[in-house]
């Protein structure tokens, strides 16, 4: 097991490899209780439909021609609709009329589950800190990429053409 994990956040004693829940983990070698369970983060990602066109961002840290859908952390609390709807207009100032489950996606190279929706955004673009451009795709014309949210975009391309 390879883990950046050394020492227990609570006592400061060595962790050590032991088997909890079914799986090999870290836990407190000195017994105090913790275990360090290293599920994947919950993120969420919003396929925008925006006056009958899909918005594709690309993030300013992605390479110049790469784009993808709209994506951020689910807040401790937070259902995950209400989330969406505030990336949405964190990073987009489009405000959410409404929002459809796309789907629930594993995304293991990320160490992340991609909770999908559909989003339909009224408003005026306007890009955040953290997006350089974005573009307007028809959706006959957008083409899923065979990982992460590209999985939750061919399923909704699919439901969208009856396939």
């Amino acid at each position: 097991m390879t883990d950046a994990w050394q020492f227990c956040p609570c006592c400061a004693a060595a962790l050590d490899s032991c088997e909890e829940g079914g799986l090999l983990r870290l836990a407190c070698g000195a017994g105090c209780g913790f275990v360090h369970w290293d599920n994947p983060a919950p993120v969420l990602a919003a396929l925008v439909e925006y006056q009958g066109q899909v918005v594709l961002a690309r993030n300013r840290a992605w390479a110049a021609g790469a784009f993808g859908l709209i994506t951020g952390f689910l807040e401790r609390g937070e259902d995950p609709a209400a989330g969406v709807a505030r990336e949405v207009k964190e990073e987009l100032a489009l405000d959410t009329l409404a929002t459809t489950l796309i789907g629930v996606y594993p995304f293991a190279r990320k160490h992340e589950v991609i909770i999908a929706y559909h989003v339909v955004g009224q408003g005026e673009i306007g890009l955040n800190e953290e997006l350089a451009e974005f573009r307007l795709i028809a959706p006959e014309k957008l083409k899923p990429w065979d990982f992460g949210t590209g999985l939750a975009v061919s399923d909704w391309l699919a439901r969208r053409t009856g396939f």
